[in-house]
């Protein structure tokens, strides 16, 4: 769900300051929200590393990375 102050990022924009900080608030509350940031970066038109290091940033606590565990005992 784009809305106006990510719609006019456009890709390799610089974003500094007053904007890059409510740009970062913006994708907190909605990653916050359960958001993947691969989403992120595909809504908002930038990469995953840009959305990743804001976050970060941010203060935002990643989440870790999905899929099985891979040191799950196995029931039997």
């Amino acid at each position: 769900m784009a809305d106006s102050s990510t719609t006019d990022l456009g890709k390799g924009k610089r974003i500094t300051g007053g904007d890059r900080t409510s740009l970062a608030d913006e994708l907190r509350q909605r990653y916050d929200g359960g958001e993947s940031i691969r989403s992120l970066a595909t809504s908002t038109n930038r990469s995953y590393g840009f959305v990743h290091r804001l976050l970060s940033e941010s203060g935002a606590t990643l989440r870790g990375r999905g899929g099985a565990n891979r040191n799950a005992k196995k029931a039997g």
